[in-house]
Protein backbone atom coordinates (compact mmCIF):
# COMPACT_ATOMS: atom_id res chain seq x y z
CA UNK A 1 0.00 0.00 0.00
CA UNK A 2 1.33 3.40 -0.85
CA UNK A 3 0.85 6.38 1.33
CA UNK A 4 1.50 10.32 -0.59
CA UNK A 5 3.53 12.06 2.11
CA UNK A 6 1.13 14.77 2.92
CA UNK A 7 -1.14 11.83 4.05
CA UNK A 8 2.18 10.51 6.13
CA UNK A 9 2.61 14.35 7.63
CA UNK A 10 -0.83 14.48 8.80
CA UNK A 11 -0.49 11.16 10.34
CA UNK A 12 2.47 12.45 12.11
CA UNK A 13 0.64 15.51 13.22
CA UNK A 14 -2.12 13.57 14.65
CA UNK A 15 -0.25 11.31 16.71
CA UNK A 16 1.97 14.34 18.23
CA UNK A 17 -1.19 16.30 19.30
CA UNK A 18 -2.41 13.03 20.87
CA UNK A 19 0.74 12.38 22.87
CA UNK A 20 0.89 15.92 23.90
CA UNK A 21 -2.70 15.74 25.34
CA UNK A 22 -1.69 12.45 27.02
CA UNK A 23 -0.33 14.53 28.77
CA UNK A 24 -1.74 15.75 32.54
CA UNK A 25 -1.72 19.11 33.86
CA UNK A 26 -0.01 17.70 36.67
CA UNK A 27 2.70 16.98 34.19
CA UNK A 28 2.85 19.96 32.09
CA UNK A 29 2.75 22.04 35.35
CA UNK A 30 6.43 20.16 37.32
CA UNK A 31 7.70 20.86 33.43
CA UNK A 32 7.13 24.04 33.27
CA UNK A 33 8.05 25.05 37.45
CA UNK A 34 11.86 25.18 38.16
CA UNK A 35 12.46 23.95 41.42
CA UNK A 36 12.48 25.92 44.35
CA UNK A 37 15.97 27.56 45.30
CA UNK A 38 17.22 27.03 49.32
CA UNK A 39 16.10 30.97 49.88
CA UNK A 40 12.41 30.12 48.95
CA UNK A 41 12.05 27.24 50.71
CA UNK A 42 13.08 29.01 54.22
CA UNK A 43 10.99 31.80 53.06
CA UNK A 44 7.69 28.91 52.62
CA UNK A 45 8.15 27.34 56.41
CA UNK A 46 7.28 31.14 57.05
CA UNK A 47 4.14 31.50 54.61
CA UNK A 48 5.50 33.13 51.80
CA UNK A 49 3.58 30.66 49.56
CA UNK A 50 0.51 32.33 51.07
CA UNK A 51 2.07 36.01 50.28
CA UNK A 52 0.47 36.69 46.84
CA UNK A 53 -2.93 36.68 48.14
CA UNK A 54 -2.19 39.49 50.79
CA UNK A 55 -4.30 42.76 50.15
CA UNK A 56 -3.68 44.46 52.97
CA UNK A 57 -1.21 44.48 56.15
CA UNK A 58 -1.32 46.64 59.07
CA UNK A 59 0.87 46.50 62.05
CA UNK A 60 2.43 48.65 64.62
CA UNK A 61 6.24 48.37 65.33
CA UNK A 62 7.15 49.24 68.98
CA UNK A 63 10.19 49.64 70.67
CA UNK A 64 10.79 49.72 74.38
CA UNK A 65 14.40 50.66 75.54
CA UNK A 66 13.75 51.27 79.53
CA UNK A 67 11.19 53.53 80.21
CA UNK A 68 11.57 54.64 76.39
CA UNK A 69 8.56 53.76 74.51
CA UNK A 70 8.45 54.48 71.13
CA UNK A 71 5.98 53.27 67.79
CA UNK A 72 4.27 53.57 64.71
CA UNK A 73 1.74 51.95 62.76
CA UNK A 74 1.98 50.91 59.27
CA UNK A 75 -0.86 49.99 56.41
CA UNK A 76 0.76 48.08 53.40
CA UNK A 77 -0.84 47.61 50.35
CA UNK A 78 1.23 45.47 48.59
CA UNK A 79 -0.49 45.19 45.23
CA UNK A 80 -0.13 48.67 44.32
CA UNK A 81 2.70 49.32 46.52
CA UNK A 82 0.52 52.40 48.98
CA UNK A 83 1.78 52.70 51.99
CA UNK A 84 0.11 54.73 55.15
CA UNK A 85 2.03 55.89 57.61
CA UNK A 86 0.79 56.62 61.41
CA UNK A 87 2.25 58.43 63.86
CA UNK A 88 0.85 60.13 67.17
CA UNK A 89 1.28 63.72 65.12
CA UNK A 90 0.69 62.93 61.36
CA UNK A 91 -0.84 60.18 58.81
CA UNK A 92 0.85 60.24 55.58
CA UNK A 93 0.18 58.25 52.34
CA UNK A 94 2.13 57.33 49.27
CA UNK A 95 3.14 55.29 46.61
CA UNK A 96 6.57 53.17 46.72
CA UNK A 97 7.34 54.02 43.10
CA UNK A 98 7.03 58.07 43.87
CA UNK A 99 8.90 58.69 46.88
CA UNK A 100 10.69 61.80 46.61
CA UNK A 101 13.04 63.64 48.69
CA UNK A 102 10.63 64.88 51.21
CA UNK A 103 9.46 60.89 51.77
CA UNK A 104 12.53 59.54 52.07
CA UNK A 105 13.18 59.31 56.11
CA UNK A 106 9.02 57.79 55.91
CA UNK A 107 10.41 55.50 53.47
CA UNK A 108 13.19 54.38 55.30
CA UNK A 109 11.65 53.80 58.36
CA UNK A 110 8.87 51.71 56.27
CA UNK A 111 11.39 49.43 55.07
CA UNK A 112 13.61 49.40 58.64
CA UNK A 113 10.26 47.96 60.07
CA UNK A 114 8.96 45.78 57.14
CA UNK A 115 12.33 44.00 57.24
CA UNK A 116 12.38 43.60 61.11
CA UNK A 117 8.82 41.90 60.55
CA UNK A 118 9.14 40.06 57.32
CA UNK A 119 12.77 39.20 56.91
CA UNK A 120 12.52 35.48 55.98
CA UNK A 121 9.84 37.13 53.05
CA UNK A 122 13.14 39.48 51.99
CA UNK A 123 15.51 36.63 51.11
CA UNK A 124 12.98 35.98 47.87
CA UNK A 125 12.48 39.86 47.50
CA UNK A 126 15.91 41.01 47.85
CA UNK A 127 17.92 37.80 46.28
CA UNK A 128 19.40 39.64 43.57
CA UNK A 129 20.89 42.13 45.62
CA UNK A 130 23.04 40.09 48.44
CA UNK A 131 25.32 37.12 48.21
CA UNK A 132 24.30 34.20 50.63
CA UNK A 133 25.93 31.06 52.61
CA UNK A 134 23.81 28.03 54.45
CA UNK A 135 25.67 26.54 57.31
CA UNK A 136 24.23 23.02 58.45
CA UNK A 137 26.17 23.32 61.85
CA UNK A 138 26.63 27.01 63.99
CA UNK A 139 26.11 27.81 66.81
CA UNK A 140 23.08 30.70 68.21
CA UNK A 141 23.95 33.79 69.40
CA UNK A 142 21.93 33.99 72.30
CA UNK A 143 20.61 30.35 73.63
CA UNK A 144 23.80 28.74 72.66
CA UNK A 145 21.88 26.19 70.96
CA UNK A 146 23.07 24.27 67.81
CA UNK A 147 21.24 25.67 64.53
CA UNK A 148 21.18 25.79 60.80
CA UNK A 149 22.94 29.80 60.03
CA UNK A 150 21.79 31.68 57.09
CA UNK A 151 24.55 34.64 56.46
CA UNK A 152 23.67 37.18 53.62
CA UNK A 153 25.83 40.31 52.62
CA UNK A 154 24.46 43.21 50.62
CA UNK A 155 26.17 44.89 48.10
CA UNK A 156 27.80 47.94 48.67
CA UNK A 157 25.30 49.87 46.18
CA UNK A 158 21.50 50.75 46.20
CA UNK A 159 19.65 50.40 49.13
CA UNK A 160 19.12 52.51 52.63
CA UNK A 161 21.58 50.81 54.23
CA UNK A 162 24.04 49.14 51.93
CA UNK A 163 26.94 46.52 52.63
CA UNK A 164 24.82 45.17 55.96
CA UNK A 165 25.33 41.54 56.82
CA UNK A 166 22.87 39.42 58.56
CA UNK A 167 23.16 36.10 59.95
CA UNK A 168 20.07 34.12 60.43
CA UNK A 169 19.83 31.19 63.08
CA UNK A 170 16.92 27.85 62.69
CA UNK A 171 15.31 25.62 64.85
CA UNK A 172 15.07 22.10 63.91
CA UNK A 173 12.05 22.76 61.71
CA UNK A 174 13.48 25.86 59.27
CA UNK A 175 11.95 28.50 61.38
CA UNK A 176 14.11 31.62 62.06
CA UNK A 177 14.46 31.74 65.94
CA UNK A 178 17.51 34.30 66.27
CA UNK A 179 19.58 36.78 64.24
CA UNK A 180 22.44 39.07 64.20
CA UNK A 181 23.08 42.62 62.33
CA UNK A 182 26.37 43.07 61.55
CA UNK A 183 26.65 46.79 59.98
CA UNK A 184 28.75 47.31 57.21
CA UNK A 185 29.56 43.77 57.37
CA UNK A 186 31.78 44.35 59.95
CA UNK A 187 33.26 40.41 62.02
CA UNK A 188 31.40 41.85 65.68
CA UNK A 189 27.21 41.63 65.73
CA UNK A 190 25.59 45.43 65.82
CA UNK A 191 22.79 43.80 67.41
CA UNK A 192 21.45 40.38 68.28
CA UNK A 193 18.24 39.62 68.87
CA UNK A 194 15.00 36.35 69.31
CA UNK A 195 12.50 35.89 66.51
CA UNK A 196 9.57 34.51 68.64
CA UNK A 197 5.96 34.61 69.54
CA UNK A 198 4.86 33.39 66.03
CA UNK A 199 1.35 34.06 64.81
CA UNK A 200 -0.43 32.53 61.98
CA UNK A 201 -2.09 34.84 60.11
CA UNK A 202 -3.95 33.94 56.79
CA UNK A 203 -1.17 31.37 56.43
CA UNK A 204 1.46 33.62 57.06
CA UNK A 205 3.86 32.64 59.88
CA UNK A 206 4.77 36.32 61.78
CA UNK A 207 7.16 36.61 64.43
CA UNK A 208 5.75 39.22 66.86
CA UNK A 209 8.68 39.92 69.16
CA UNK A 210 12.42 40.33 69.51
CA UNK A 211 14.79 41.36 72.36
CA UNK A 212 18.15 40.71 73.13
CA UNK A 213 20.03 38.81 75.43
CA UNK A 214 19.10 40.71 78.84
CA UNK A 215 16.12 41.40 77.83
CA UNK A 216 16.78 45.74 77.71
CA UNK A 217 15.89 46.03 74.37
CA UNK A 218 12.56 45.28 73.15
CA UNK A 219 11.04 45.25 69.48
CA UNK A 220 7.67 43.73 69.01
CA UNK A 221 4.60 43.74 66.98
CA UNK A 222 0.79 44.41 67.86
CA UNK A 223 -2.43 45.40 66.03
CA UNK A 224 -1.46 42.66 63.02
CA UNK A 225 -4.13 42.44 60.38
CA UNK A 226 -3.90 40.54 57.31
CA UNK A 227 -6.58 40.96 54.30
Amino acid sequence: MKFSLSYLLILAIVFTGCREASKSPEMAMAQETPPKTLLEKLADKHGFEHWNKVRRLQFTFNVDRGENHFERTWIWEPQTNTVTSITATDTLTFQRDQVDSLLLPTDAAFINDKYWFLAPYQWVWDQDSFTHEYEESAEAPISGEAAARLTIVYGNEGGYTPGDAYDFYFGKDSVLTEWVFRKGNQPEPSLAATWEKYQDEGGLLLSTHHQNADGSFKLYFTGVRVN
